[in-house]
């Protein structure tokens, strides 16, 4: 593909990862692969880029998405980093994904282009460093509905099937998805830096991702404990947003909790059906380490580790540099609970504030608890007047709390369909269903048809439309013989 084909594609690509001191990452050329074929394509993501559909959908734009071919501008290369995975540390990094570089948007933005199983690296650890149809569907589909959701996430540009098979307990079809971040910086990354590196490289590490997601603070004073507060509060954001719409991530280990706040690495998440703080789908999570109800203190023990790798560079003391650092976590708890308390008082209809509203929500929430009441349905139900359609319904203690949150809402400024409005601006109609997403899923990987993923993607991309497209997607599943498990698929 000559340099003429390729512009015409759009890319605007810098490599600013690559300038990091070579600890950081080892470059490597594309791993081809015998016959790709482009099964979903983010077209309105590929516009926000900068790039042109028509051209990055022909021969020549599925050899990038493939890895065949390296577009113009692009140092491939595979990033380093360790992290603590169920609570023991271990050295990681890109065992399966290439960095192509970062786009330069129209926007103004700088986001990274990364190929995720596209073959083996330097940190593979004995993998293939290939990646199997599913997963990527999966990532695919679940980063988008984030997306629809307001959350902030990684984006799926597109997935390609390799025309190769890869070896797993049994043979399954590869593909190549192509993610789109703000980076891939993550705990993990800080936490190779403080444990491999010489303190100013880790400095140099700090200074880069400060100018690349916090440049306001570049020249404050002390910029590094204003770092790590600016990490904490996007954190305490992020995970608020989680438990609002009920989604379990399924594997919060540090290698995979991004500096710069966005969802990254979807493997075995799902959502919650009945409200249940204990949910856990992940397959591997069998003390539910990571179960909804713990997401919350997770990050929190995420963000101390990070903390820890920030120790050289708050206080030439160490003791003094560990007093920092506590000081600021602790404070971390408070703005998680503010950010989740005014997204609950959202989806009750509620504008101001008042002290008891937190018990007002707990009591809901261990209503349906109680009554296994479907989470996002109990909400829906709320919003449109429809509690007949709330396991909650005959339910004298739910009965008692519905009057309280009623003279709860007359007791503010705002009408009860102000209130209403509120409510359907942050109550989806609908959330990925684990089921829905299964049947999806299986229609692609065994059929070949992908029409199924196609109509969910498209009712998940605005889920508080409240439309009645949406309406068949809104049921919950029929009772299971066991818990639903998700699988950290490769």
């Amino acid at each position: 593909m000559n340099k003429k084909e390729q512009t015409h594609i759009g890319w605007q690509l810098d490599n600013s990862y690559s300038r990091l001191p070579e600890i950081f990452y080892s470059t490597f050329s594309v791993n081809p692969v015998p016959a790709p074929k482009l099964v979903l394509f983010n077209k309105a993501l590929a516009a926000q880029l900068g790039l042109n559909p028509t051209q990055l959908t022909s021969e020549e734009g599925i050899a990038i998405l493939a890895g065949n071919a390296v577009p113009v501008g692009s140092t491939p290369l595979a990033q380093a980093y360790a992290g603590h995975q169920f609570g023991n540390f271990t050295m990681l990094g890109d065992g399966r994904a290439l960095l192509l570089g970062e786009q330069l948007t129209p926007a103004g933005k700088r986001v990274d282009i990364q190929l995720k199983g596209s073959g083996r690296t330097a940190y593979s650890r004995g993998g293939d460093g290939r990646a199997a149809l599913r997963p990527m569907l999966r990532e695919y589909l679940i980063s988008e509905a984030m997306h629809g959701l307001g959350i902030p996430t990684t984006r799926s540009l597109a997935v390609v099937e390799t025309g190769e098979m890869v070896r797993r307990e049994t043979p399954l079809p590869g593909a190549i998805m192509t993610r789109i971040a703000d980076s891939h910086l993550r705990v993990g990354t800080f936490q190779y830096a403080a444990r491999f590196a010489e303190k100013e490289e880790l400095k140099t590490l700090a200074d880069y991702t400060i100018e690349r997601h916090f440049p306001h603070i570049l020249n404050g004073e002390n910029r590094y404990l204003t770092f790590f507060r600016e990490v904490i509060q996007r954190q305490a954001a992020l995970i608020a947003k989680w438990q609002l719409v009920g989604f379990v991530h399924g594997v919060m280990n540090t290698d995979n909790m991004a500096i710069s706040g966005e969802t990254i690495d979807y493997g075995p998440c799902a959502f919650m059906n009945s409200f249940d703080p204990k949910t856990v789908f992940s397959s591997i999570d069998t003390q539910g380490r990571y179960a909804y109800g713990n997401q919350p203190m997770i990050a929190g023990w995420n963000l101390a580790r990070f903390g820890e790798s920030l120790l050289p560079l708050l206080h030439d003391t160490p003791e003094e540099a560990v007093s920092i650092a506590q000081a600021e976590l602790s404070k971390y708890i408070g703005l998680f609970e503010h950010n989740w308390l005014a997204g609950m008082r959202q989806k009750l209809g509620i504008f101001n504030s008042e002290e008891e509203d937190s018990a007002l929500v707990e009591e809901l929430l261990n209503l349906m608890h109680q009554y296994e009441a479907d989470y996002t349905n109990t909400f829906r139900a709320l919003t449109f007047n429809k509690l007949e359609e709330s396991e909650l319904v005959n339910a004298n203690e739910f009965k008692a709390w519905h009057s309280s949150w009623q003279a709860r809402l007359d007791r503010q400024d705002e009408t009860l369909e102000q209130s209403h409005q509120l409510m359907r601006d942050n109550n989806p109609a609908i959330i990925p269903r684990n089921h829905r997403v299964e049947e999806a899923l299986e229609a692609a990987e065994f059929r070949g048809d992908y029409s199924v993923l196609h109509k969910l993607l498209a009712v998940l991309a605005n889920p508080y439309a409240h439309s009645s497209e949406q309406e068949a997607y809104t049921e919950p599943p029929e009772p299971m013989s066991g818990p639903y498990q998700t699988f950290c698929g490769t």
